[in-house]
């Protein structure tokens, strides 16, 4: 199973960097998380925030958050939209079930309908 991070918007903002004081490198991006399995690939509600800055190369975490930075990540929060949760099955989970579906119906008619199979 992997599990990855796809990138699903990027902001830039214009706010002072706390570490390098640069005013044009933070960038905001928001990741939601995407697993891939053998059976299945899937979108999850999983959000992750993550704010770096350009020119001094730095992941700046919450702890060193500006109270203006603050405010500017809270209005990106409301105003991002991610993508709907779904999940698709692949081929591999398709011909489980309709073996699985299959073989419970060829059950059913020699437990109930053995004369049909010409069983009895």
């Amino acid at each position: 199973m992997t599990d990855k991070l796809i990138t699903v918007k990027e902001v830039t903002l214009n706010n002072n960097c706390p570490e390098c004081y640069s005013t044009d490198g933070l960038t905001l991006t928001f990741k939601q998380k995407f697993k891939e399995t053998s059976f299945y690939r899937s979108i999850t509600k999983e959000i992750v925030k993550e704010l770096i800055c350009d020119k001094c190369q730095s992941t700046i975490y919450p702890v060193s958050w500006t109270d203006d930075i603050e405010r500017v990540v809270d209005y990106q929060n409301k105003a991002f939209v991610p993508k709907p949760a779904s999940l698709k099955l692949k081929r591999l989970a398709w011909i489980i079930f309709i073996a699985i579906d299959l073989i419970t119906l060829l059950v059913i008619l020699m437990l109930f309908f053995p004369k049909v199979l010409g069983m009895g």
